[in-house]
């Protein structure tokens, strides 16, 4: 069965594992999947990823980054763009999260990019999701 969105099944899956406390989860890879994964564990929201072969195509590892009371990393995590609703910002009204404190993840022109990275290029894109 072909997948409507893929980037909300990788938060979903991700903000499920984040609130029963595992270690990892493994999900279907893409590109854009890895992509994310990279803003995420940059911001330090995540220990780290990996990618390994599957039976059909290739699987995605994204390792969970706790605290040392095991308190979370990620407090909240948001899908704003979505297939029925696209989320669209200029450079000159980029969202904020948190007032700073968290991180708007956009596809732009130039990749996948931060708030903060779109606000220094000064360019806009599609607001994938909200993470804090």
């Amino acid at each position: 069965m072909t997948m409507t969105d893929p980037v909300a099944d990788l938060l979903t899956r991700l903000r499920n594992a984040n609130s029963a406390h595992h270690d990892s989860v493994t999900l279907p890879s893409s590109k854009l999947k890895t992509h994310i994964a990279e803003i995420l564990q940059q911001e330090g929201y995540i220990a780290g990823w990996e990618t390994s072969d599957a039976r059909v195509g290739k699987n995605l590892t994204l390792t969970l980054k706790y605290g040392p009371n095991r308190e979370r990393s990620i407090a909240g995590i948001k899908r704003v763009s979505k297939p029925g609703l696209r989320v669209y910002a200029k450079s000159t009204e980029l969202p904020t999260v948190l007032g700073g404190l968290g991180v708007a993840i956009l596809s732009t022109s130039s990749g996948l990019l931060t708030d903060r990275q779109a606000e220094q290029k000064g360019v806009g894109g599609e607001v994938l999701a909200y993470v804090w």
